[in-house]
């Protein structure tokens, strides 16, 4: 006999693993897009060849879209009244959903020998797209959350949840996508005109051909990347993420009525102006907007640069992922134990301390350019970026449940609670940093010598050693400005936190009176 699913008082089911594990699905469906974001650079800087100036001007004018964008769907998913079958917000994510299932790959068309203006066009082209179809499926992705349970600690569970989906969503492409992408020169003499690839340095004989060449200097093999492969896997990725996405609509529970939900008290007309401005009132939203501003255009932005360091200075690009994930590994530890964290110190508590030691972890890697020898510069490396990401461990947990209580938030000081746009709006400002970032790191990489003519094979030594110390800076200002933002903006402590949810569920019990009276 079947066993049913125990229901609660509204006549859903309750709240448990399988909402948890079909919201990590979401995010693992969202990552198999977004962790393309960091290869986009790559590509076009090494594989397209297209100058940093250039590359950077074009990312900075497709970001400030996407981060427009945002609070334009958002408004539109908040004023959308009209009744589904599966939900609004299912509705827009299958929407989304279908057009990842190939927009990923739209801006990873392999044509490195076209014309610069034509390359310009595919890139926005193809970036716009792919950004329009992402957006469509993520902002009601995010908003999801304080419609799946009202219940704080359930929150917390979910974002938990969010960050292992997401957590999976990164790691399978950092650690698979370059072994994939990234392949060891090998000696063709009509390829190389400068004589310093003649000769192998550890033997002094020349080269033959089909040889793995060999860094003169750190007597490593070089290597170069593979533009089509990149096409590909990004169609691969798309088909994951859709599968993903299927999980989640079909399993998850939503125990709000989307429609009931009031994103302007009174009846007036939707004002994105005033939201605007109630956004940038609402302390915690500001808080965790910025700790995720410093979160991308540290970490975000350092990707390719770190990608171009281990290429020219470690030559080992195709490995570049699995040290990656050295370093960010110890986050899962803080998993079994972030429900006990949050409840014994809260969330602002605990992650204020995780930032800490990130910055801790930021200054370690600010000693990695210093060390001459290469291998132990790499195990400075680690051993900074290990303790950044345990202090990123606790923010990331929970990061996405602070911002459903800065929703919360929202209504419990203005009246009103407007999901979509109060997500949108951090989504935006997230997407800014996401675009001005790595605009400047690449015409920072300009300046610092990088010329993309030359690939990652063909970079002076001077350049690659730059690109050590912008890594190591990037990742102490992401940490710092983490810091800045939840220590000193963000204003939900544990206390604080306590009291709104007392208050908002005393006013909701309220309102429900008043419509079972009517």
């Amino acid at each position: 006999m079947k066993k049913q699913a125990t229901l609660n008082q509204s006549g859903h089911r309750k709240f448990g693993m399988l909402d948890k594990i079909a919201y990590a699905a979401g995010d693992f469906g969202c990552n198999m897009s977004f962790a393309l974001k960091g290869t986009v650079q790559t590509f076009w800087l090494v594989y397209m060849m297209m100058e940093t100036g250039l590359l950077s001007a074009l990312l900075l004018v497709v970001q400030i879209w996407d981060a427009v964008n945002d609070p334009l769907i958002g408004s539109m998913i908040d004023n959308d009244k009209r009744k589904y079958k599966m939900g609004k917000f299912k509705t827009y994510i299958l929407i989304g959903a279908c057009g990842l299932l190939v927009a990923g790959a739209a801006v990873f068309l392999p044509f490195p020998n076209a014309k610069v203006w034509v390359k310009a066009v595919l890139f926005v082209l193809g970036y716009i797209v792919w950004d329009a179809c992402y957006t469509v499926a993520n902002v009601p992705y995010g908003s999801m959350l304080s419609l799946i349970t009202e219940d704080s600690g359930e929150r917390a569970q979910l974002s938990t949840w969010r960050s292992i989906g997401s957590m999976f969503g990164n790691i399978i492409p950092m650690i698979i996508l370059p072994m994939l992408i990234w392949e060891k020169v090998t000696y063709n003499a009509n390829d190389f005109a400068s004589n310093m690839y003649h000769k192998n340095p550890l033997t002094g004989e020349a080269y033959k051909h089909g040889e793995a060449i060999l860094d003169p200097l750190t007597g490593e093999p070089l290597e170069t990347l593979l533009g089509e492969r990149v096409f590909w896997a990004a169609l691969i990725m798309g088909v994951l993420g859709f599968i993903a996405f299927m999980f989640m609509i079909k399993t998850i529970t939503i125990r709000v009525d989307e429609n009931s939900v009031k994103t302007n008290e009174g009846g007036g007309k939707f004002n994105i102006i005033n939201a605007f401005g109630n956004f940038m009132k609402n302390r915690p939203a500001v808080g965790a907007t910025i700790a995720a501003m410093g979160m991308f255009l540290g970490m975000q932005s350092a990707t390719t640069a770190n990608t171009i360091m281990f290429a020219t200075y470690f030559n080992k690009a195709s490995m570049s992922g699995v040290v990656q994930l050295i370093g960010f590994a110890p986050m899962i530890l803080f998993l079994p134990f972030i429900k006990k964290l949050v409840n014994k110190f809260g969330k602002k508590e605990a992650s204020v301390a995780g930032t800490l030691l990130s910055v801790v972890g930021g200054v370690i890697m600010m000693i990695f350019p210093t060390v001459e020898n290469r291998d132990t510069a790499l195990i400075v490396y680690l051993a900074g970026l290990v303790a950044f990401g345990i202090g990123m461990g606790v923010y990331t947990c929970v990061s996405w449940a602070m911002m459903a209580d800065a929703i919360d938030y929202n209504e419990w000081k203005f009246g009103t609670r407007e999901e979509g746009t109060v997500y949108s709006l951090h989504s935006f400002f997230r997407k800014l940093a996401q675009g001005i970032g790595p605009s400047i790191v690449l015409w920072i990489m300009g300046i610092l010598g990088y010329n993309s003519e030359l690939g990652t094979i063909g970079q002076s030594v001077e350049t690659s050693h730059n690109m050590c110390w912008l890594v190591a800076g990037l990742y102490l200002f992401s940490a710092v400005v983490q810091f800045v933002g939840i220590a000193f903006v963000y204003n939900l402590d544990k206390k604080t936190l306590s009291k709104m949810n007392m208050e908002l569920e005393a006013k909701h019990a309220m309102n429900a009176q008043s419509v079972s009276a009517e």
